[in-house]
Parts: C-alpha cells; sequence; structure tokens
C-alpha cells in the first residue's frame, strides 16, 4: 500500500510540495493543480516539475462542475479541465481527479451525459496523465456517488483511459457501511462485479462529521 498526504504547493511549487510530503514521511502527495475556489487557470514555471513520490496526484479545483446545467459555468469547467490536463502533462502529474458532478433540477440522464462529454473531452487532450472520477457524497443531483452510478458513468464516457478515485467519507455519506467490516467486504466486491476495480487508481481515506446516509459533504480526520 502507497500512503500519501495532501499538501500545498506554495510559491516553491511542486518541488516544495514534495518536500512537505516527504517531511510528513508520505510515499506519494497530492496537491491543487490551480487555486481550489478561483476559475484562474494552474500557474507554474516551465523548469517546474514531478520528481521523487509517485504518483504525484493533482485536484482539479473545486468550482468546476462537469456536469453543470449552467452554459456558462460548464464551458468555463471544461475549459479549466482542459487547461489543468495540459500543466498536468507539463509538469510531471500522474493524476487528475476530477468530482463528478450535479446537476442541480435536470434529469440525472441529462446531467449523466453532460458530465461524461466533460470527461471525454478531458481524456482526449491528455498525453501521460491519467484523469480520474472521483465519486460524491450523494449530496442533491450528484451524478455519482454509489458503484452502481460509477458504472453507469464510465459505460456513458466509453473510455478506459478514465479511472476512479474513491473517497471514504463521501461514501460513508451516501450509505456505504464502512464502519462495519462487512459493508467494506460488500464494497471491495461490488466494484470487482461492476468491473470498476482495474480503474480504481486511489483513495481518498478521510473520516465523516456526520452519521452514515446522511449525504453531507464534511471531512473529518480519521480517528476524531
Amino acid at each position: 500500500m502507497i500512503l500519501g498526504a495532501h499538501v500545498r504547493r506554495r510559491q516553491t511549487g511542486i518541488t516544495g510540495a514534495i518536500e512537505e510530503a516527504t517531511a510528513r514521511s508520505a510515499d506519494c502527495l497530492q496537491i491543487f493543480i490551480s487555486n481550489p475556489r478561483s476559475w484562474a487557470g494552474p500557474r507554474y514555471d516551465e523548469g517546474e516539475a514531478a520528481s521523487g513520490l509517485r504518483p504525484c496526484v493533482a485536484h482539479l479545483s473545486y468550482v468546476g462542475n462537469v456536469a453543470s446545467w449552467d452554459a456558462t459555468t460548464l464551458r468555463r469547467t471544461r475549459e479549466l479541465l482542459v487547461e489543468s490536463v495540459h500543466a498536468c502533462d507539463a509538469l510531471g502529474v500522474d493524476l487528475l481527479v476530477v468530482h463528478t458532478g450535479a446537476g442541480g433540477a435536470q434529469d440525472r440522464d441529462v446531467a449523466l451525459r453532460i458530465a461524461a462529454e466533460s470527461y471525454r473531452l478531458a481524456v482526449q487532450e491528455t498525453g501521460k496523465v491519467h484523469v480520474v472520477a472521483e465519486l460524491m457524497a450523494g449530496t442533491s443531483g450528484a451524478v455519482a456517488s454509489l458503484p452502481q452510478e460509477a458504472e453507469e458513468l464510465f459505460t456513458e464516457v466509453a473510455d478506459d483511459r478514465l479511472g476512479l478515485c474513491l473517497d471514504t467519507a463521501h461514501l460513508f455519506a451516501a450509505g456505504v457501511p464502512l464502519d462495519d467490516p462487512v459493508g467494506v467486504t460488500m464494497l471491495s466486491d461490488e466494484l470487482r462485479a461492476r468491473g470498476l476495480a482495474p480503474r480504481l487508481a486511489l483513495v481518498h481515506a478521510n473520516d465523516s462529521v456526520f452519521e452514515r446516509g446522511a449525504r453531507r459533504d464534511r471531512h473529518a480526520d480519521i480517528g476524531d
């Protein structure tokens, strides 16, 4: 098992992030490829590059929504997504994590198709970086929070290059009984049965502030 940490990419860039992860005894790391609360695209120096700890994972800004019902938001999301893919390739990042998005009040089938097209656009731009879809917490309008919904999304995308990211807090919020060893085994079995296990690229290991099935996305440190 390779264990890592999410660290900040400060003025020292990705080199400083790697140094911080190493100081935490991490085997790998995750960073935000751009400001997580802004539409501003990634900024980086030409000589900046990931090295040492692998995999190096980047996360798309939180402002994007690959399934948005709003034409402007969707356009900006896709532009930011493509910019981020190119930045990851330039920096030597291995994985780019992208939330599966939410469709608001629109029909889920419509939102699913919109999200799938966003992922296809991103995957078609990739060089070495692999785009991975992170399941949501079952919040209102979420395109994919559970394995069954993930299978539907991957079927719609129809591109084997798209990977899967699971977040334990999201799964728990969506009702998966990860507080029970039997529930963990059931999840593992379902991932295999749905053909998702080979796509699983990483797991965000988090505890949850709220009880199982609350459909509220609030992370906590494990054990708190």
